[in-house]
């Protein structure tokens, strides 16, 4: 009984149109008077949740994503990446999918990637006479890069959900590979569209600009090895990584780039402020909310109903990599990332996934969801740049989709693509 309540009222509010957030907590509060529990568990549980040293480096990140979105850092990121692959045939689109790789590895955002990128490459696109369609397909569906290449603040909310058990720097690092990976694979789609429409190619520019350009951005590409690096060598805890990050970010744009008015400033902090603020509140809900998941021993019945259908380990996968992907069609990344981490990771356990794998498969199914309908931030974020329909950018995506899909089955059954580099550094 208690089970039906806790997910008819979430089910409800949420199509109500309450926030996620609210829609939890609502849900969390109904099961616990029903369970006759003092209403004061939850609020115990929300605080708990929010509590966690580790969740300060999130503002520090998204502060720092915030600085690099406005301080010139994605433009210099494109004049480097044009000048290294703009040659080849749609070379554009190659640049547009490089220039997410490089970037996503510094602000650890898909939705700031598209914001930012977007805003630089579909324009300069468009005079090249590209298509809309396709300008937005490649700039939406590279932006997940943001969440798999490390430093992503996404991935300290599944440390978070899983109990404390995974480390951070082995997250951190196992994304690496899988966001190349796919990376790669939509360079080989954007490249197969581009020779079929008879988009044109750039002049090589010779290796002295190209030399320049990696110089101008070799500062802002610094970013990301700052905080990894600080992690990985031990000198810096994930926290203090992040904070060093925002502070390195900030010195480029103001000292070296000086391309961040104090206009841009106050919006960054005004965003960031707003953000953490989303999330904060989300992981408590989510925290209260998981716990009467495990109170009625919802993974374990989930794990009883994959097995009682099938007991084989790949199809056990498979029909989760599904569930995954329906659910990030309808719900935020976050608030997924916070539900679905307590109820299919001792799903996967029982059949022998690290943890640390099932982390990246779980960012780049949340990560395709934010670039599908009917909630998909990152296709709302590329579509009002380009100032186009959804309709007319959904005909055309589906090879785009293709190649992310077949990134997640590599990154599904091949462990090694997401463990070779943890495991080096352990």
């Amino acid at each position: 009984m208690g089970l039906t309540i806790l997910l008819s009222v979430f089910a409800i509010t949420m199509l109500s149109g309450i926030p996620i957030a609210f829609c939890l907590a609502i849900a969390a509060f109904c099961a616990a008077m029903i369970e006759g529990l003092p209403e004061l568990i939850v609020f115990q549980r929300m605080v708990s949740g929010m509590s966690g040293f580790t969740l300060l480096a999130i503002p520090f990140f998204v502060f720092a994503g915030e600085l690099m979105m406005r301080g010139g850092i994605a433009m210099r990121l494109v004049r480097f990446a044009e000048t290294l692959v703009g040659q080849v045939r749609g070379g554009l689109g190659v640049v547009n999918v490089l220039s997410s790789m490089l970037f996503g590895g510094i602000s650890g955002s898909a939705v700031a990637d598209t914001s930012a990128l977007g805003s630089v490459m579909i324009p300069m696109m468009r005079e090249q006479g590209y298509d809309d369609d396709y300008s937005v397909n490649v700039t939406v569906t590279s932006s997940i890069a943001g969440i798999m290449i490390p430093p992503s603040h996404n991935m300290i909310l599944y440390a978070l959900a899983a109990g404390g058990g995974v480390s951070i720097s082995s997250l951190f690092l196992a994304g690496i590979v899988p966001g190349i990976m796919m990376c790669l694979i939509l360079t080989l789609a954007t490249y197969w569209i581009a020779v079929r429409r008879h988009y044109p190619s750039q002049k090589f520019p010779g290796w002295q600009a190209v030399f320049f350009a990696a110089v101008y951005a070799l500062p802002g590409l610094m970013t990301a090895v700052v905080i990894i690096g600080g992690v990985l060598s031990g000198i810096f805890t994930v926290t203090e990584s992040a904070a060093i990050g925002a502070i390195w970010a900030l010195l480029v744009t103001i000292c070296v780039y000086r391309s961040l008015t104090w206009q841009a400033f106050l919006q960054s902090v005004t965003q960031a402020i707003r953000t953490t603020a989303l999330v904060m509140i989300l992981v408590g809900a989510a925290t209260a909310f998981a716990y009467f998941l495990a109170l009625y021993q919802v993974p374990d019945m989930i794990l009883g109903a994959m097995t009682a259908i099938s007991d084989n380990k790949y199809f056990v996968l498979l029909m989760i990599n599904v569930a995954l992907l329906v659910l990030g069609m309808f719900m935020d990344m976050a608030a997924l990332i916070l539900i679905c981490t307590p109820i299919f990771l001792p799903v996967v356990r029982e059949f022998g996934m690290d943890p640390v794998q099932f982390g990246m498969v779980l960012m780049m199914n949340l990560g395709l969801g934010l670039t599908t309908p009917p909630v998909g931030a990152c296709l709302f974020v590329g579509c009002a740049v380009a100032k186009v329909r959804i309709e007319s950018v959904l005909k055309t995506i589906w090879p785009f989709y293709l190649a992310i899909f077949l990134a997640l089955l590599l990154t599904t059954y091949v462990p090694a693509i997401s463990l070779t580099l943890p495991r080096l550094f352990e």
